[in-house]
């Protein structure tokens, strides 16, 4: 079984775990489904803001399809997320993208 269906499957029984949810969102990445990719880390950041992780990506893949001050919102967002939960790590990921973005 393929990995998108193996983890479909998992979130069948658990559809609102965010981990599945993130890492079916990196394997839509994988193969540009980015459509699909966006709609994942989207739901996931407006059901659990505190999710740290799908910020980053989220802004990546903005970037990648040509949504620069999309993704410049969403680095913010995930930057004062980050600061919140006191992840400094996080916090300087995306710092460093948003700066590799904007400047």
């Amino acid at each position: 079984m393929d990995r998108i269906a193996k983890i479909k499957e998992f979130l069948e029984a658990n559809p609102s775990d965010n981990f599945l949810r993130h890492a079916l969102a990196l394997e839509y990445t994988k193969i540009g489904e980015d459509g699909k990719a966006r709609e994942y880390f989207e739901a996931i950041l407006s059901d659990s803001p505190d999710y740290i992780g799908s910020y980053y990506h989220l802004a990546k893949l903005l970037e990648k399809m040509g949504e620069t001050r999309l993704a410049i919102e969403w680095y913010e967002k995930g930057m004062a997320a980050a600061k919140k939960a006191g992840d400094n790590h996080a916090y300087g990921e995306l710092q460093g993208a948003y700066e590799d973005l904007v400047y």
